[in-house]
């Protein structure tokens, strides 16, 4: 008797075990085929870190905003509501505390710091995750295209749905930088 118990809550953990991952890349999935693109450009970083591997540290221009509400603080969590600009990239539409009930695209991000009223805020998809011998190079091509003052645009290519969101490619001067690596 007491074996088939056993074997009973093997199998039950077995099924929690599968499902926590499905459920992961369901949700993921989801989110790239039903969520709203839109188009982050990014700036420069320091790339300088031993501890970096197999992905490309990702920073956008859209990462402030300016406030009088003294309730900002480090680390607090905000809800940054989304629009598109003429040329289709994201631009902040509003930001509150709470999560917005209207239907309206929004992502989290967690306040960095609050200097006197200029918010500086951290996006969740700050990593674009790549193949092994290619990471380094992309990072490299990124930064290079990222400093210049080069007509070519650099932007993230990223899917919102219900304040969630999956940087889905990198784009340098209309082509992925997967494509772009390889030449």
């Amino acid at each position: 008797m007491k074996t088939i118990h056993i074997l009973i809550i093997f199998i039950i953990l077995a099924l929690v075990q599968l499902y926590v991952p499905y459920r992961m890349i369901k949700d993921h999935e989801d989110i790239l085929k039903y969520g709203t693109l839109y188009q982050f450009k990014t700036k420069p970083i320091d790339p300088n870190d031993p501890f970096r591997g197999k992905y490309i540290t990702l920073s956008y221009e859209m990462d402030s905003f300016n406030s009088n509400d003294t309730t900002y603080y480090n680390n607090n969590k905000v809800y940054i509501h989304l629009t598109k600009d003429d040329a289709g990239f994201a631009q902040i539409k509003g930001v509150s505390h709470q999560e917005p009930t209207e239907p309206i695209d929004y992502v989290e991000a967690f306040i960095d710091y609050n200097d006197n009223g200029y918010i500086r805020f951290e996006l969740p998809f700050n990593r674009y995750y790549m193949e092994e011998t290619k990471a380094l190079a992309a990072e490299q091509l990124y930064q290079q295209v990222n400093r210049q003052d080069s007509i070519e645009k650099v932007y993230a290519m990223v899917y919102v749905k219900e304040g969630k969101a999956v940087l889905s490619d990198v784009i340098i001067a209309g082509e992925s930088i997967k494509d772009y690596v390889t030449k």
